[in-house]
């Protein structure tokens, strides 16, 4: 009990400030890359719901070029990904400014991983559950699949996640991760940039 209510958000705050202390000249690398190969901002914002549906902003470092049609429309993802891009998706490191987002409190280390906003008013009771907690840079869906799993199984593994979570648990999944991501496995599914988006259940 006393890690779900204090402990968890104990643990993350000091190891996120020491992964950014840590990891600072990657951060650094990684940032002056983004600006030479995808130009500016290097910070993609977007805002995402977190605990309790309270909207926070998360922070990433791009990934995408601006690439605009003869309309001034921007181009599909799978056009303005760069292989640079995908590179930082594959390896996770577009994800190392979540970092100060787990600082501020706005996230976890791990929980269910934030999704679009739009995706809240096609959650059934069920899926709304995920944000009972704070949301996660990583999760038991993304050491479970990841995008190649569906979005009900995600779902599932998000509410059971929060039913269930504890500090031996959390230590597994961020085992877990870096094995992940050191393998680079279930990134994108099928052909797809990412997964494909959320357009409710039916049940």
């Amino acid at each position: 009990m006393f890690y779900r209510n204090y402990g968890k958000r104990m643990m993350d705050f000091v190891l996120s400030l020491i992964a950014i202390i840590v990891l600072s000249p990657v951060l650094l690398i990684v940032a002056v890359l983004v600006r030479l190969k995808l130009g500016s901002p290097i910070i993609f914002k977007q805002e995402r719901p977190g605990l309790n549906e309270k909207i926070f902003t998360m922070y990433k470092f791009r990934t995408m070029t601006d690439g605009r049609d003869e309309d001034g429309e921007l181009l599909p993802n799978e056009m303005r990904l760069t292989r640079f891009g995908g590179f930082l998706r594959s390896t996770s490191l577009d994800e190392l400014p979540e970092l100060w987002n787990i600082v501020r409190g706005d996230m976890g280390i791990i929980g269910p991983r934030p999704l679009l906003v739009q995706y809240l008013e096609l959650y059934n009771d069920h899926q709304k559950r995920r944000h009972e907690v704070r949301p996660g840079l990583s999760g038991l869906a993304q050491v479970n699949g990841r995008n190649a799993i569906s979005w009900e199984d995600k779902f599932n593994y998000d509410v059971w996640y929060v039913d269930n979570f504890n500090m031996l648990l959390d230590i597994k999944i961020i085992v877990q991760t870096f094995l992940k991501v050191f393998r680079r496995e279930g990134v994108n599914k099928s052909e797809s940039v990412t997964m494909e988006k959320f357009k409710g259940t039916t049940n």
